[in-house]
C-alpha cells in the first residue's frame, strides 16, 4: 500500500498521523511524505488543511478522509485496512 502525506516541518498533527501510521505493521504500507513547502502547488492547495493523506491506485492519488487527532493506531489502521483492498 504506497501512502502519500502531505506535511509540513513543525506541524504537530502531521507529525502525530506519522507517528502512527509508522507503527501500523499489520499492513505493507510505503509511506511517501511530501513536503508541502517545496513545492508552491501543493503549498497553495493544501496549506491549510495538512496533513492530507492519499492512498495511491494504479497511478492515481484517492483521498484518505481526514483523521481526528485523537484517532488511535488501530482505529487508523482500520480505516487504512479498507483502502488496502482497492492498492
Amino acid at each position: 500500500m504506497h501512502l502519500i502525506l502531505y506535511t509540513k516541518i513543525g506541524c504537530h498533527l502531521c507529525e502525530g498521523l506519522q507517528e502512527k501510521i509508522e507503527q501500523i505493521t499489520d499492513l505493507n504500507i510505503h509511506l511517501e511524505l511530501r513536503e508541502i513547502t517545496t513545492n508552491p502547488d501543493w503549498f497553495d492547495r493544501y496549506q491549510y488543511e495538512i496533513p492530507v493523506l492519499y492512498v495511491q491506485v494504479d497511478g492515481t492519488e484517492q483521498s484518505i478522509p481526514r483523521f481526528s487527532p485523537r484517532a488511535s493506531v488501530p482505529q487508523v489502521q482500520q480505516t487504512l485496512q479498507q483502502y488496502s483492498e482497492f492498492s
